[in-house]
């Protein structure tokens, strides 16, 4: 059982939210707003990374820790990848919010500014990927006997780089909408905020991670792959055809694929 406190598990922890919040200062460097084409990239960036890691990161994780029920060890993957869909669908439609380039807000109706239920579109996505890093931190806490600390901190890495352009698609268009600057970088940061929150209150209940650690990686994996085909992938398709989202989730998803077997 390693500490709580270590370094690893803070550096995995902090690791992404820098990704976010260096994503989100582009707002005081930058002075036009992202163009379709960019932004369309960074979408694909980021749902190959994602996807990635829900495969290498988590899925097969889940199945490895689960090798003991031999031909049914894709038990607790499918059930938790499941859950883990359901509760991020269960989400969609309980918090308002608006995705980007729609003016068609979603969930229950609110008194919420545009900005803020901009922001609360990626803080949604933002919330299993904290739930993948704190599990899997939680994991090799506990002494989960297939998750390495070069594994912990491969997804850490891998979620702060795809996370650095969320943080720009956050803080950027809120300053073309009218927001001043300093103001769009807050709410840009805020939104990553969840997945240290959400990563550290996973990793202190680590002692009783392992009995269920398969259907909880799965469980994030599911979380995830809901945000990549129900926001990422329709956004990196929408309006006139072009093919660089797909050249960047290729790019987002082998870098993710090097990084997790290089560092795992």
């Amino acid at each position: 059982m390693h500490e709580i406190l270590s370094p690893v598990i803070l550096e995995g922890l902090a690791i992404p939210f820098l990704g976010t919040t260096l994503g989100a200062a582009c707002v005081f460097f930058m002075k036009h707003e992202l163009s379709m084409h960019v932004q369309k990239m960074l979408m694909g960036f980021a749902a190959g990374v994602m996807v990635a890691a829900s495969v290498w990161s988590l899925l097969i994780p889940a199945m490895e820790e689960s090798a003991h029920l031999g031909d049914f060890a894709f038990v607790p993957a499918v059930a938790g990848f499941w859950v883990g869909t359901l509760f991020l669908l269960l989400l969609d439609h309980i918090i308002p919010h608006l995705h980007l380039n729609s003016d068609e807000a979603e969930g229950p109706r609110s008194h919420l500014s545009k900005t803020i239920m901009m922001a609360l579109a990626v803080t949604l996505h933002n919330i299993p990927e904290g739930m993948a890093v704190g599990v899997v931190l939680a994991g090799w806490a506990a002494g989960g006997g297939d998750i390495s600390v070069g594994a912990a901190l491969a997804l850490s890495i891998g979620i702060a780089i795809q996370n650095f352009p969320e943080g720009a698609i956050v803080s950027m268009p809120l300053r073309a909408a009218g927001e001043t600057r300093a103001k769009a970088f807050r709410l840009g940061v805020l939104s990553g905020i969840v997945e240290p929150i959400g990563g550290f209150l996973t990793i202190l209940t680590a002692s009783f991670v392992i009995p269920v650690l398969p259907y909880l990686l799965s469980f994030a994996a599911g979380a995830m792959l809901y945000v990549v085909v129900e926001e990422l992938i329709p956004e990196m398709s929408a309006g006139e055809h072009t093919d660089i989202g797909v050249l960047a989730f290729a790019f987002g998803f082998t870098l993710m694929m090097a990084l997790d077997v290089a560092l795992g």
